[in-house]
């Protein structure tokens, strides 16, 4: 399992209108080939700071998507609102215990 973890600050004013992007779109992702499971965090400490982590069956998967035009709209129209450079991680999943 590929995961991805992206971390993303907002301006304050703007956060509410990524929430309702996010609500609009998350479906999209999620659905996309090879995406498995899509999550959305928000920090306890400062709340203008979000994660998402998204589960893919391959590194390929996500290229895909980060090359489609869905990914280029929505990223299009997030980033507009950042107020922090976002960052990424890419990593196995190596165990998880429920």
């Amino acid at each position: 399992m590929f995961v991805r973890i992206v971390k993303l600050s907002f301006d304050p004013e703007k956060i509410e209108t990524f929430l309702e992007n996010f609500q609009h779109q998350k479906n999209d992702i999620r659905n996309f080939p090879g995406c498995r499971l899509l999550e959305l965090y928000r920090d306890k400490t400062n709340s203008n700071i979000f994660f998402t982590y998204s589960y893919w069956d391959s590194e390929q998967d996500l290229e895909n998507y980060r090359n489609s035009d869905l990914f280029k709209g929505i990223w299009a129209n997030t980033k507009i609102y950042f107020n922090g450079k976002p960052e990424a991680w890419s990593v196995d999943k190596l165990e998880s215990l429920t």
